[in-house]
């Protein structure tokens, strides 16, 4: 049976499509069975695996208000072994329809339950703000990645994220737990950027991620040509980084160098004994 992890943060611009697209393209490329369920009414994730929001005839929208089945929504990307459920304009409308319904928190979760086994990944592309749609997906959802910057102002985000997670989990989704706090755009060279990540790894110890994604040029070019960043240039830091952070979701035995470079830790497989 796969598993659902809430890709969110109520402040925007911090990576969570770019991390969505990215990731889940490598898990592809390792054979894993991936869905993106874009639930983000700008519909980045839609948009850079290249699918035209126009030519969309369901989106995440049908399913949510019970208009359609999941799996009649669900489109194949022409990148290997991914899937996604797209999203249009119209989810933005889901807050007001939904207000009045008693089981509104629920729709997304019985959706996903439905299709569950048929991947080994499912990945929710939160919107930046805690309304309906971001509470049908941590409540969907096994655990949560949170993508962040390394500044001040995240803290207080995360903060207040962490105060939502612990009120889905006593209200609706009791196994629900943190993946990771993933730092994007890091750079290592600013005092600053360390002091957050050591400030966030003393309150939530062994949930950072070791990769950092760096600011990368060829990571914010790839979208234009709708298509991963691992597919536009393979072998551009931003690949590297993502291609990394793969290899931590599926826990692969990993070893930090003495040194780190350009922002990002490299790893090295550890050697059988």
């Amino acid at each position: 049976m796969g598993k659902i992890i809430a890709v969110a943060n109520q402040k925007g611009g911090v990576g969570k499509s770019t991390t969505v697209v990215n990731l889940s393209a490598y898990l592809g490329s390792r054979n894993k069975r991936v869905l993106c369920v874009d639930s983000d009414p700008q519909g980045n994730t839609t948009t850079g695996f290249g699918i035209k929001k126009k030519s969309v005839s369901a989106s995440t929208y049908d399913v949510i208000t019970g208009k359609i089945r999941i799996q009649d929504a669900i489109i194949n990307t022409e990148f290997e072994n991914v899937s996604i459920l797209p999203a249009t304009e119209d989810l933005a409308g889901c807050e007001i329809e939904l207000a009045n319904n008693d089981n509104r928190l629920n729709r997304l979760k019985m959706q996903l339950l439905t299709c569950k086994e048929e991947y080994d990944y499912i990945f929710i592309d939160c919107p930046p703000a805690l309304g309906t749609i971001t509470l049908n997906g941590l409540v969907a959802c096994d655990t949560i990645l949170v993508p962040m910057l390394a500044e001040f102002y995240a803290l207080e985000g995360l903060s207040q994220l962490a105060n939502t997670i612990k009120l889905v989990k006593s209200n609706y989704n009791p196994a629900l737990d943190i993946e990771g706090i993933l730092f994007t755009m890091f750079d290592g060279r600013l005092n600053i950027a360390n002091d957050v990540v050591a400030e966030v790894e003393q309150f939530f110890p062994d949930k950072v991620f070791k990769t950092k994604i760096p600011r990368n040029v060829r990571i914010s070019e790839a979208p234009s040509y709708s298509m991963p960043v691992m597919y536009y240039d393979k072998h551009s830091k931003g690949a590297e980084a993502y291609e990394l952070l793969g290899h931590e979701m599926l826990g692969e035995p990993l070893e930090l160098p003495k040194k780190k470079k350009r922002g990002i830790f490299t790893f090295k497989k550890k050697k059988e004994e």
